[in-house]
């Protein structure tokens, strides 16, 4: 616990609309025993305000002032809770989890995209939009029987397992007909009925558990009446569930993941993930490491650097992607840049990792993005400049005994 905190009295609010359900009830006793000023406000009973010299907020009509918020949002007011969040994170206010990062989890389909963008693990998914996708859906998913989701739901709900091509049909017309956006995903048979739960806090699981569905029911959703046990995570499941909630934004989420015989799929990320399933299977006291987390990240002010390097007119960032300029492909960069004086890069993603101001003998792979900065007029004629320059690395052709041989 942080020593610096406890001296300042970090005052923490939990934006829940229920301060007797567990999971809030269990945050606001380990913050008190913490010694925080802790209050439960309902995120329903915000007003936000905004004019020229700046913004505020009320509670129920009244000022209040707390220096971190840990946010309880359910589903059902998604888009007045994030409006609250985005508000509090413009007035400089630590989140546990940010209003951006909530949106991106709470759409399946997006949050898929983001995942798969960044090599993480997912089943294979097609979005829906017409009956007449349906078939070909199915067979890029590997065929029957698969499952079926509507992209925002909660809990179980909106998820459906179908078998026949007759059933699948019937269910994704009835549902387009209600105005859903609809998943058709493949179905992993070794994992049915089951799933692991990893609740991510900041950059590690602090506790997980096995959750199993009852009778043919095959949700295993602690809410469906699914049943919960201890399991020790392989290191391969830690390390997908922590990099599924970072790259959704999340510092704290509960990451599902099913068991595949190619390893760890996620199935989704849960930014407002129950604790009373998993505090109880686990016997670790999540609501405690949440707490102790807040007190010590929340000195801390995250920051979009895109938007800060935007700041100063004229000037910021572009990218390219090297997957769309294979004539880059093998060059390093002093060489792309040969015939613009000092290279523009502060930084280059590559895999899983940044290099931040990468040396100029560094050589370029297929996945890499280059990402500069500068004043964005002369930034976009030199990166035009040193796509259009740069000729492709070609390898010698083998000899005509070589092909022979």
């Amino acid at each position: 616990m942080s020593e610096l905190r406890e001296q300042d009295g970090l005052r923490l609010a939990v934006l829940s609309r229920g301060a007797r359900l567990y999971s809030t009830r269990r945050l606001v006793e380990e913050a008190r025993k913490r010694g925080l000023d802790v209050n439960v406000l309902d995120p329903m009973s915000f007003s936000l305000f905004v004019d020229d010299n700046g913004i505020d907020v009320m509670h129920e009509g009244r000022p209040v002032a707390f220096d971190a918020v840990i946010p309880r949002i359910g589903h059902s007011i998604t888009r007045h809770g994030v409006a609250v969040l985005r508000h509090l994170e413009q007035m400089g206010i630590w989140t546990a989890n940010t209003g951006q990062g909530i949106l991106q989890s709470r759409d399946k389909l997006h949050a898929s995209q983001l995942l798969a963008r960044n090599k993480i693990p997912v089943p294979r998914t097609v979005y829906v939009r017409d009956t007449a996708d349906i078939e070909h859906a199915i067979e890029a998913v590997g065929g029957l029987p698969v499952v079926v989701k509507v992209t925002e739901g909660t809990q179980g709900q909106g998820v459906f397992l179908r078998h026949t091509y007759h059933e699948t049909r019937n269910l994704v017309q009835g549902l387009l007909h209600t105005k859903k956006a609809i998943l058709i995903q493949e179905y992993i048979a070794e994992s049915h009925g089951t799933d692991i739960r990893a609740l991510v806090v900041g950059d590690r699981v602090v506790a997980c558990m096995r959750r199993r569905a009852r009778g043919r029911e095959f949700r295993s959703n602690f809410h469906l009446n699914g049943t919960v046990e201890p399991v020790d995570l392989d290191p391969a499941f830690e390390e997908v569930a922590c990099r599924a909630a970072r790259v959704l934004g999340l510092r704290v989420a509960g990451v599902d993941l099913l068991e595949s015989e190619d390893g760890p799929l996620v199935l989704e990320v849960n930014s407002s993930p129950g604790l009373e399933g998993i505090e109880k299977a686990s016997g670790v006291n999540v609501a405690g490491e949440i707490i102790d987390f807040a007190i010590n990240d929340a000195v801390f002010t995250e920051v979009e650097l895109d938007k800060l390097l935007r700041t100063v007119p004229g000037e910021g960032v572009l990218s390219i992607q090297l997957l769309h300029h294979p004539n880059l492909i093998g060059h390093s960069i002093n060489e792309i840049f040969a015939n613009s004086g000092q290279p523009p890069v502060y930084a280059l993603s590559r895999g899983e990792k940044m290099m931040w101001n990468p040396e100029p003998s560094v050589q370029l792979r297929y996945d890499d993005v280059l990402i500069c900065y500068g004043e964005l007029e002369s930034l976009r004629a030199t990166l035009r400049k040193a796509v259009l320059m740069s000729p492709p690395i070609t390898t010698d052709s083998p000899s005509s005994e070589e092909t022979n041989a």
